[in-house]
């Protein structure tokens, strides 16, 4: 797949990518959150596309996926068991851009969500929004003590590249503590 032009990117602000999940009735085990795409996610119409995301490197080392996907490849979470979705819709160059309105609405259309498609965990990549979005200031990564409907919550380190105080392999073996917690 071609990189996005300057220009393919920049037509992207503001575009919605529709969510990975599974067919009404299909099992959800683990319902992902990302904070909003990116711009390079929304030129390419794929959850975490930008090179450097370290999303589907960390599923997969994490033994949620049974081999590396591309993210041309999202389609095939839900057969693992998957999905994904975001708190803000709307793609930006940089979370920083979404208003703290935007993401506390997020939070409650994620808590509907979750509360319609009933997955086992509801995973949040990205401790400041999540903290923002559910009004929980003190929140650290890792599982939390409230829970969504049935959902357990788990707030994991955003994946981007430029959280680089999370190299991947912390990243991928905090999604395996989480993999495990939703086969136990």
């Amino acid at each position: 797949m071609r990189r996005p032009t300057k220009d393919e990117l920049e037509a992207a602000r503001d575009r919605v990518i529709p969510d990975v999940l599974p067919p009404d009735g299909g099992t959800l085990r683990v319902l992902f959150s990302g904070i909003n795409p990116g711009l390079y996610s929304g030129a390419t119409g794929r959850h975490f596309a930008r090179p450097g995301n370290r999303f589907w490197p960390a599923l997969y080392r994490s033994g949620f996926t049974d081999r590396l996907l591309d993210p041309s490849e999202q389609d095939l979470l839900p057969s693992y068991g998957l999905g994904i979705t975001n708190l803000a819709h709307r793609t930006t160059a940089r979370a920083d851009e979404l208003t703290a309105d935007e993401l506390r609405e997020g939070g409650r259309r994620l808590a509907e969500l979750v509360e319609r498609l009933r997955p086992s965990y509801l995973a949040v990549a990205g401790v400041t929004a999540y903290r923002t979005a559910f009004g929980r200031p003190g929140t650290q990564i890792g599982p939390q003590d409230e829970t969504f409907g049935h959902a357990r919550v788990w707030v994991l380190p955003n994946p981007s590249g430029l959280n680089a105080s999370w190299p991947l392999d912390r990243i991928a073996a905090e999604f395996r503590r989480l993999r495990e917690a939703a086969e136990a």
